[in-house]
Formats: structure tokens, C-alpha cells, sequence
């Protein structure tokens, strides 16, 4: 509240008269305005203050200090030195907050500075799926789809049918039941019934109430939350139809552990020798998703062996397991599924080789760590799952595969290619399939046309464009293979999720007609995509994916593979 203005009378009550108290109050208004007026302009009486070895009230030319001179002036009355010094405290306490700095820190520490804070959150999740989007989803009934096939019949050559004479004469008889008939042969034929199980699959998110609330204003959580449970599922059915690999009957079942041999050779020039101890190994086989702990076979038996200073480590693994990628090897220098560490996988039957720590690595090598993940993770199997279907790696690398070439190397640089070639060849013997498509990790494509680019007996050209102003397009991609068998250009696609070490080539069409097939490989669905959002029975909003079906491939000799890829 303000103050009154103080009268002459009050300030002066001593004053012998009216034009006494005018006068002295004059000089005082006179005396009042220049002592505001001042300035401290003393360096010294300036660091004083701020170090708080002194106040204003010492410093010559302050204000306050003039100010509390005349408050002890003893002609001042009782209510005048009562208002004076009610000001001189608000005034000390202004001066007090005046002298502290505003700073990102002080005076609070979390200061009073804005949040540029973007709404909403960024999605940065890669999630292409193109299998799902390619394969057609059929309807399906009932607990399982049933098809009956017939593989073969004479003169196919395929299912195992051989052929028959059909030349006959007068007295050429065949039986009919029990009595004979002057009739040609009778044909053969090889079929069978497949009944594969329906299963059911789901994945599940949770909203908190205090999160869902707290975040309005920023981002629609229920939202995130849906969306991101949809796109997860469709990203896990992604890698089933991928790799998946069921147990139940007509399907391929669960990898088989591997057996391997240990040696411990000189170590050569180029090669990094290991410490000299006796080095624990131990080898599951790789369902294709190993790196986060989740499908490789069971453990196999646990060998080991000393090596000798100089020296390096290799496991080989000479029998394929049928369906495996390769061969997770997993070393420590203690026995124990505890103590070995992943060190990495053999691509295709043959050696892999363990080098001491630092070395620089290529192919079947790995630099010896100690913080790859455990060997326990494979105590039990995680290859196949009783509510799994065969995807597409277990058919194309499986006892019903048109034709698997286990390169169990680099690609080829004298003859780039060669090795789909020889697939075309394989399967178009075997049943006359002519492939639609060409699936590759993107490493192994890059290492293909590196091999067209670089190989040095291989009879391609590369034309660079250049624009005016000297500029080039650099880089070469392959794009399709021309079957030589068929004559057909077979386009090649990176897929997102294909492990390196395995190109799948695929046909979605039978190059026959009246075979009552549509699709090669097709999903068959009781029920498609469910988002469910479920009642408040807690405080959260719950939310599940669902569908129910399988996974089937009718015609799988019409596919093949190029497996046992060596990353150059």
C-alpha cells in the first residue's frame, strides 16, 4: 500500500515556525533527490557488495544509506520514523534479490528456460514386410487344411514314378483285378494327404491410466499403442512365413545338434594368434533368427582342446543338418554352457576358425570375445514350436526341396551367377520349374555384383554416364538373372529380414497347365487380423492382436535354394 505523503510539521516538529519547517524541508526534498540521483561508481564498494563483505548501506553515494541517517534523526516523529523505516526494509529486501544473477541454474536449478519439445514422438521403426504383402490369403475353415496331391504319375518323372513301355503286340496281356486283358500297361501314380493343424497367434499391449492421461496434449497413447502391436504382429508373422518351423505332423520338426571336430593349427601370416589355454567349444544349428536368442537347435556335446602358443582354434562341422542356415559356434575358456560365448555362425558345412582378440576378420572367421551372448540360451530348443508352420527356409532347405546347392563359399568371380544357374538347372530337370523370383540378404547381393563388377574373367561391360559438366552415376547393382535353361529374366530382391548365407528362389506359378494350383505358397486363414480392444478391468486400456491359420507351400519341388553363402 502506499505511503502518505509526510508533512513539513511531522518531519520538523521542532521547527520555531510554519516558514522554519518549510525551509528545512526543502533541503531535505534537495538533499532526499540528489542521494538517489548518486550512483555507486567504486569498483571496490562494488565487489564488497557481491562478495557480501559489505552492503549498500556502507557504500558512499547509496541511497538507503542516506535513508537510514535520517531515520535516526532525532527530530523526526514517532509515525514518520515508523514509515521511514518500513520503506528502508522493503528497500533492503528489493536490494537483496537485485544483486543475485538470473542464470540457467540460479535462482532455480532447473531454470525457467522453455521445452521445445516436438509433438508427437518419431517412429523411427523399419517395418517392410514384403512376403506378407505378396502371398495371397486364402480363406480357411475348420481346425486344419487338408490337400491331397498327386506327384507323379508315369512318365512325369517326378514322384518317383519310372517309366513304362507302352508298346504292345496280339498276345500283350495286363491284369484287370484277376483276369487278364489284351490291354497296354497300366500307368503308376505317387500321391499324398497332408493335413496341417490351424494355430493361433497374438501379441498384446498395455496403457496405463496415469500414462494415457499425462500424455494428452502430446500424442494419442492408446494410439502408439494399437498401432505399434499391429505392426509388431505383422512383423513376426514377416519372419514365420520366413523361418518358422512347426513340429506338428507333415511338418519338418526341430533342427538336430550338430557334431564337429576341434584343431588347433599354426596360425599363418595374415592370421592373429589366441592366447595358449585349453579352449571350451560348443555348436547348435541355426534356425535363422540366433542373434536374439531365439532359433537355433539344442546344444550338442561339449569338446575341447588345448592351443598351443602360436596357434588358432577351428571347428569344423562336416555333416549338414537338413534345414539348418548354418552352425552357431560358441567357445570359453571354462566348461560349461555358462562360460561359452557366442562367436558367430558357419555358413554351410565346413571350417570356422577362432583368431586371437583384435584380429581383422572376414568369411567363416571370428576374433575371439567374451561378450557374445551365453551358450545357455540354447539348454533348450528354440528351432521349432509346437504352434509353428514351415516357412519358406525350412521348405527350400528340407528333404521336399526341388534343389538345394550348398555353395559353402563365396560367389563365384569367374563365372557370376553360377550358382542360381545351377539351381535352374536342378529344378527345371527335377519337375521343368521355371522360378519367379530371387530372394537375397543385402550383403550377398552387394558380394554378387561386386563379382559381376570385379570378376576378372567375367565377360560383362559397365557404361558410366556422364553429364556435361563431368559428373558420373557410380556403382553397379544386379538386378535379375537371365535363366539359361528357360530363357526367363528372374528379378532378385533384397529381403529385409533373410539371413546372409541363404538366397531361397522361389516359383509363385506352375508353368503346367490344369493343375488346380493358384498359388504356390499361400496363407490360409480362419481368421484374418483382430485388433482387439479390451473392457476396463483394471486401470489400463488393453489391447491384443489376433489370427488364426497356417502357412502352406503345394508345390515344393518347384522351389530351390542357394545355400552356405560366405560373406566376402
Amino acid at each position: 500500500m502506499a505511503l502518505a505523503p509526510v508533512k513539513a510539521t511531522e518531519l520538523f516538529g521542532d521547527a520555531v515556525s510554519p516558514k522554519d519547517a518549510a525551509v528545512r524541508m526543502d533541503e531535505y526534498t534537495d538533499a532526499f533527490n540528489k542521494s538517489v540521483g548518486q550512483s555507486i561508481s567504486d569498483p571496490s564498494a562494488i565487489m564488497a557488495i557481491k562478495s557480501g563483505t559489505s552492503t549498500f548501506a556502507s557504500a558512499s553515494g547509496d541511497p538507503v544509506s542516506t535513508l537510514e541517517a535520517l531515520a535516526t534523526n532525532k527530530s523526526l516523529s514517532p509515525d514518520a520514523v515508523g514509515a521511514l523505516n518500513n520503506a528502508l526494509a522493503s528497500q533492503r529486501l528489493a536490494m537483496q534479490d537485485i544483486q543475485k544473477d538470473i542464470t540457467l541454474t540460479s535462482p532455480l536449478s532447473t531454470s525457467f528456460a522453455a521445452f521445445d519439445l516436438e509433438a508427437p514422438s518419431k517412429l523411427l521403426t523399419p517395418r517392410p514386410t514384403p512376403l506378407r504383402n505378396k502371398i495371397a490369403r486364402k480363406k480357411g475353415v475348420g481346425t486344419s487344411h487338408r490337400v491331397k496331391r498327386i506327384n507323379g504319375y508315369t512318365g512325369t518323372g517326378t514322384g518317383g514314378i519310372g517309366n513304362t513301355w507302352p508298346g504292345i503286340t496280339e498276345s500283350t496281356t495286363t491284369a484287370f483285378g484277376s483276369i487278364n486283358y489284351e490291354r497296354g500297361p497300366k500307368i503308376s501314380y505317387a500321391a499324398d494327404d497332408l493335413v496341417l493343424p490351424y494355430n493361433s497367434y497374438s501379441l498384446s499391449d498395455s496403457v496405463s491410466f496415469d500414462a494415457n492421461f499425462s500424455g494428452m496434449g502430446y500424442q494419442d497413447l492408446r494410439q502408439l499403442s494399437s498401432t505399434s502391436t499391429l505392426y509388431a504382429t505383422m512383423l513376426m508373422e514377416e519372419r514365420m512365413m520366413l523361418m518358422a518351423r512347426g513340429t506338428a505332423s507333415g511338418y519338418s520338426g526341430a533342427l538336430s545338434a550338430p557334431t564337429f571336430a576341434l584343431a588347433s593349427p599354426v596360425a599363418s601370416g595374415s592370421q592373429t594368434a589366441l592366447a595358449a589355454t585349453t579352449y571350451y567349444v560348443n555348436v547348435t544349428a541355426d534356425a535363422g533368427i540366433s542373434g536374439s536368442g531365439f532359433g537355433e537347435s539344442i546344444l550338442g556335446t561339449e569338446a575341447n582342446t588345448v592351443v598351443a602358443s602360436g596357434d588358432v582354434l577351428t571347428v569344423t562341422v562336416s555333416t549338414a543338418v537338413s534345414g539348418a542356415l548354418g552352425y552357431n559356434i560358441y567357445v570359453g575358456t571354462a566348461t560349461g554352457a555358462a562360460n561359452l560365448k557366442y562367436q558367430g555362425t558357419l555358413r554351410g558345412t565346413g571350417t570356422f576358425t577362432i583368431q586371437g582378440a583384435g584380429a581383422i576378420v572376414t568369411g567363416n572367421n571370428a576374433a575371439l570375445t567374451t561378450t557374445g551372448a551365453a551358450a545357455s540360451r540354447a539348454s533348450a530348443d528354440t528351432s521349432a514350436y509346437s504352434t509353428g508352420y514351415d516357412g519358406i527356409l525350412p521348405t527350400v532347405l528340407g528333404a521336399n526341396s526341388g534343389f538345394n546347392n550348398a555353395v559353402n563359399s563365396t560367389f563365384s568371380t569367374s563365372n557370376p551367377g553360377v550358382e542360381y544357374q545351377n539351381v535352374f538347372s536342378g529344378l527345371y530337370d527335377a519337375v521343368k520349374a521355371d522360378p519367379d523370383e530371387i530372394f537375397l540378404n543385402g550383403a550377398d547381393r552387394k558380394q554378387l555384383s561386386d563379382a559381376i563388377k570385379n570378376g576378372s574373367t567375367a565377360n560383362y561391360r559397365i557404361n558410366l554416364s556422364q553429364n556435361e559438366v563431368g559428373d558420373y552415376v557410380g556403382g553397379a547393382v544386379i538386378g535379375a538373372l537371365n535363366n539359361e535353361i528357360t530363357g526367363k529374366m528372374v528379378p532378385l530382391t533384397v529381403h529385409p529380414w533373410l539371413p546372409q548365407g541363404v538366397s531361397p528362389v522361389l516359383s509363385y506359378t506352375l508353368p503346367i497347365p490344369d493343375t488346380e494350383v493358384t498359388d504356390v505358397w499361400a496363407n490360409f486363414m480362419v481368421q484374418d487380423y483382430m485388433g482387439i480392444q479390451w473392457p476396463v478391468t483394471q486401470f489400463a486400456y488393453e489391447f491384443s492382436t489376433y489370427f488364426r491359420g497356417n502357412f502352406f507351400c503345394t508345390a515344393p519341388a518347384w522351389n530351390g535354394a542357394v545355400s552356405g553363402i560366405v560373406k566376402a
